[in-house]
């Protein structure tokens, strides 16, 4: 459940566990290749500011390559997040506040799930990291030991 209405938080916090699909509309134009679902455990609160509080954890799989020597990589997602959602004007400039419509009924937590898995995935990723990479010269994966040209270099 990653909507909530604000109704149900006169009462206190409400849980916010859920499941977003890799391919839930969500996602849609955001380079990343999640392998499985996201998985979204928190709870939601009212502030005494107006606003409403989200604290939760994050988990996920995003597939990519190695920025160094271009194998698959997975990188694993795993992340405690804390959330401001607000209508002040005030917080209207602020990166760190998701903007609400004034007199919300509904809070959704889908759209900072989807911002705050697109801050914490690498764009950079290694395989591990002491990856050597390609040779610049002769593009001969290093990893697997030292290439002809460096070799016939140190040679002479």
């Amino acid at each position: 459940m990653l909507r909530v209405d604000v109704r149900q938080l006169k009462g206190g916090p409400v849980s916010t566990d859920g499941q977003l699909a890799p391919t839930d509309s969500a996602f849609d134009g955001l380079d990343v290749a999640l392998v499985g679902p996201v998985v979204v455990e928190g709870s939601l609160q009212a502030t005494a500011e107006g606003g409403y509080l989200w604290r939760g954890r994050l988990e996920a799989e995003v597939a990519g390559e190695c920025r160094r020597c271009l194998n698959p990589v997975t990188q694993q997602i795993d992340e405690e997040i804390e959330v401001l959602f607000s209508s002040d004007p005030e917080f209207e400039d602020d990166p760190s506040v998701y903007p609400l419509p004034a007199h919300a009924d509904v809070i959704d937590i889908t759209t900072a799930v989807r911002e705050e898995l697109a801050l914490r995935v690498s764009a950079f990723p290694l395989c591990r990291p002491d990856c050597k990479g390609f040779c610049a010269v002769c593009g001969a994966d290093l990893n697997a030991g030292p290439c002809r040209c460096t070799t016939a270099s140190s040679t002479n």
